[in-house]
């Protein structure tokens, strides 16, 4: 049958219940970016740090050449907080064009400011299985601030470290020869939906 409109049922009785909406004012922190992407230097450590945003998920890497690790986790307001394995964390707030907080990594922590990235500045990963080995990479690309670019990166073969290619500064997404094995790197809009 048809869907029949009955009048305001019972609208009387509940308008005369006091409004729930009514919360304490407090400061509303900005809704986070749908889509961004972030990337600086580690103060005191020398490594970097990429964060990106994509429809209220973020993911983060920090790499200085020896200590490597990913993050994950949702980007709703202006805070982030992001997991990696262990007890590595990133905490940011976001605004004025960068993601600026602390980075927790092996039980040292670290702040740091992420500028807006803008390519070839930003996150790259790639991986591949060869013959039964699972082969990674990542890598983060920060402008320098008297021009030029500055990268960094860590590979991996099932999790022993291994020799990381240099991406080519023009073109991040060409091709590299990781261990032996050729991977094309991929920004960050060809893995996000691999991090979930």
């Amino acid at each position: 049958g048809e869907a029949t409109e009955t009048p305001e049922s019972g609208g009387a009785t509940a308008s005369a219940e006091p409004s729930p909406v009514e919360t304490p004012t407090f400061e509303e922190s900005p809704p986070a970016p749908k889509k961004a992407d972030y990337a600086g230097r580690v103060k005191g450590n020398g490594g970097l740090i990429a964060i990106s945003i994509r429809d209220g998920r973020a993911i983060g890497y920090f790499c200085d050449g020896r200590t490597e690790s990913w993050f994950k986790g949702d980007a709703t307001g202006g805070e982030l907080a992001l997991k990696g394995t262990g007890k590595a964390t990133v905490k940011a707030e976001l605004g004025d064009g960068k993601a600026a907080g602390q980075v927790a990594v092996g039980g040292k922590r670290w702040s740091f400011v992420a500028a807006t990235a803008k390519k070839p500045s930003g996150l790259y990963r790639a991986s591949a299985v060869v013959r039964g080995a699972k082969v990674r990479a990542g890598w983060i690309v920060v402008e320098n601030p008297g021009g030029g670019y500055t990268q960094v990166g860590a590979a991996f073969s099932d999790d022993e470290p291994v020799d990381v290619p240099r991406l080519d500064g023009d073109d991040p997404t060409r091709a590299v020869s990781v261990n032996g094995t050729t991977v094309t790197p991929e920004d960050v809009d060809g893995f996000i939906e691999e991090m979930r």
